[in-house]
C-alpha cells in the first residue's frame, strides 16, 4: 500500500503518475477525497437530485481506476469535469431517466398543447395517446427546435443551461423554443 504520510502533498498529476506505475487504488482515494465535493457540485448541476449526484459521484470515481490508466491526464480537474459531465449527460440519456420524465410528460402536456381546449382526460389510455403523439411530435421538429424543447421542457434546464449544454447562443436558444413551441402546437392539431 502506497505511504499516506507524503501521499496528500503530492500534486494530482504526482498522484496519477504513481497510480499508473503502481496500481495502488488508495491513491484513487486521495483523488476521491480531493474532489468529491467538486464533482458531486458538477453533477447536481446536470441531475437537480442529491441521491443521484451522490450515485454519480460514486460510479465516476470507480471509473477513475481504469480511465487513469487508459488516458494520459494533463490536468487532471478540468479531465475530471469532462468525465463527470459526459456521465451525467449518459444517464440523462439512459431509460432509467426517461421513465422518469415521461410522468413530466403527463404533467406538461398541456404546455405544448395551448389549443384554447379544456383538457379533460377520461381515462389513462386517452392521456398515453395523446403523449404517443407528442412524442411523434416532438421528434418531428428540426433537430435544434427538438434539442432545445427536450432539455427546456423535459429536463427543466434553464435558457442558460440550454445554450451552455447546445453550444448555442441564448438568442438562439430563445428563438428555437418559441418557434418549436409553436410548430408542436401545429403538428399536434394535425394529428388530432
Amino acid at each position: 500500500m502506497f505511504g499516506f504520510k507524503n501521499a496528500h502533498k503530492l500534486t494530482d498529476s504526482e498522484l496519477i503518475e504513481k497510480y499508473r506505475k503502481t496500481s495502488d487504488k488508495s491513491i484513487v482515494g486521495i483523488l476521491f477525497e480531493r474532489h468529491t465535493d467538486f464533482v458531486f457540485y458538477v453533477c447536481m448541476k446536470y441531475l437537480h437530485n442529491s441521491d443521484d449526484a451522490s450515485e454519480a459521484v460514486m460510479l465516476i470515481f470507480e471509473k477513475l481506476f481504469t480511465d487513469l490508466k487508459e488516458h494520459k491526464v494533463e490536468k487532471f480537474k478540468p479531465w475530471l469535469h469532462v468525465v463527470s459531465r459526459n456521465h451525467c449527460l449518459l444517464t440523462l440519456r439512459s431509460e432509467k431517466y426517461k421513465q422518469k420524465f415521461q410522468e413530466q410528460y403527463k404533467n406538461e402536456l398541456h404546455l405544448f398543447m395551448e389549443n384554447g381546449e379544456e383538457m379533460y382526460h377520461d381515462n389513462e389510455q386517452d392521456k398515453e395517446i395523446k403523449l404517443e403523439k407528442l412524442e411523434v411530435a416532438i421528434n418531428q421538429l428540426n433537430e435544434e427546435q427538438k434539442q432545445c424543447i427536450k432539455l427546456f421542457y423535459l429536463e427543466d434546464k434553464s435558457y442558460n443551461e440550454v445554450a451552455e449544454l447546445t453550444g448555442f447562443d441564448l438568442k438562439k436558444v430563445k428563438s428555437f423554443i418559441q418557434n418549436g413551441k409553436r410548430n408542436l402546437k401545429i403538428l399536434m392539431e394535425k394529428q388530432i
